[in-house]
């Protein structure tokens, strides 16, 4: 059975943690939720706090090579948190450097930047997120996903289910 990891910690965006892992898990893929710490971590639901999701394991517990892909969900606030722990940034790089499919919505894009994995790539995201993937060496397009080799990436809320797919498809052809 194929695994997919998602990293994520308090403050990501509800829909786009629980939308691709619920069509990951209804596709027959397994996912692992993985954070900084242990316990359960809380969403935010567009304006304002939303439910909790129980964290599997803990960035410390994972081996990268028992993980098929990587999805980074969005939310201002997790991605914001995440680019700032060592352990996060260096599974994004792993999975990167891998090969291995690295699908990141909305805000999700800024670990791609901080592990320095999106240089002459194309990717798109958040649009208050494209100057600081252009600096950083990518070509930034409006698209509800793009996928340029490994790199999955989307917009919003919206994308999901065109992200969900992109995903399920790149975990099923590897």
């Amino acid at each position: 059975m194929s695994r997919v990891l998602i990293i994520a910690t308090d403050g990501f965006e509800q829909s786009e943690l629980t939308g691709p892992r619920d069509a990951l898990n209804q596709a027959g893929i397994e996912t692992v939720v993985a954070s900084p710490e242990a316990g359960e971590i809380k969403g935010w639901d567009k304006t304002d706090w939303g439910e909790s999701v129980k964290v599997d394991a803990t960035l410390d517990q994972i081996d990268a090579a028992e993980f098929d892909a990587l999805v980074l969900p969005g939310g201002q606030i997790n991605p914001d948190k995440l680019r700032l722990d060592e352990t996060a940034v260096g599974l994004v790089k792993t999975f990167a450097e891998a090969g291995k499919p690295v699908a990141a919505i909305c805000h999700g894009p800024w670990l791609l930047v901080e592990a320095d994995v999106v240089r002459n790539r194309i990717v798109t995201s958040w649009p208050s997120i494209r100057t600081d993937l252009r600096n950083a060496g990518a070509e930034v397009i409006d698209r509800e996903v793009v996928v340029d080799g490994n790199l999955i990436t989307s917009r919003k809320p919206d994308d999901i289910p065109a992200f969900s797919k992109a995903v399920i498809e790149a975990v099923q052809a590897n």
